[in-house]
């Protein structure tokens, strides 16, 4: 455990200390992101557009995570465990990419559809079995969604075959 602390605190120095904009605490055996983290990275939050919490063992993420990073463009969450995410997400202005991928999650994140500038959303994987097509579809900036190995109920499986702007998967990736 000591191990995968210090893990952390290195790559939380070398972003503050080199100015990184991106943060990788990927395969660090975190839980939850570090409130510690928080207070280190109070002076470079504003500049950081890229986290990566990859294959983890998140079962949640904050509220103040996406009230702290406001400037995020990608969140990589995916091989975690989560099963929601708090419903700050939506506040999230500049956010293009979220990869939820591998988690928990048995309900589509419909705060996510508030994003705006959201291009992607992976949630391949997962245990989702509806989709908010309707909210999806008045998205303006979605591209792709990601929704590949998830128990799809009939009805949506149905809607999927209909003509979106963007793209959906559920057999390759975007």
């Amino acid at each position: 455990m000591a191990e995968a602390v210090a893990n952390v605190a290195r790559r939380i120095n070398a972003t503050v200390e080199e100015g990184k904009d991106i943060l990788d605490l990927s395969n660090c055996q975190l839980i939850s992101f570090p409130d510690g983290v928080f207070k280190v990275l109070r002076t470079v939050s504003e500049n950081i557009r890229v986290i990566t919490l990859a294959d983890n063992e998140m079962k949640a993420i904050s509220s103040k995570f996406f009230s702290t990073f406001t400037q995020l463009r990608e969140l990589d969450l995916q091989g975690n465990v989560l099963t929601k995410l708090p419903d700050t997400v939506g506040e999230m202005e500049h956010l293009t990419s979220i990869n939820l991928a591998n988690n928990s999650f048995s309900v589509f994140p419909d705060k996510l559809t508030e994003i705006a500038t959201l291009e992607k959303i992976d949630l391949e994987g997962n245990s989702v079995t509806e989709i908010p097509l309707e909210k999806l579809s008045t998205m303006p900036a979605l591209k792709c969604l990601n929704v590949k190995s998830n128990p799809l109920d009939s009805n949506t499986q149905s809607a999927l075959k209909c003509p979106y702007k963007f793209d959906i998967l559920s057999t390759s990736k975007c």
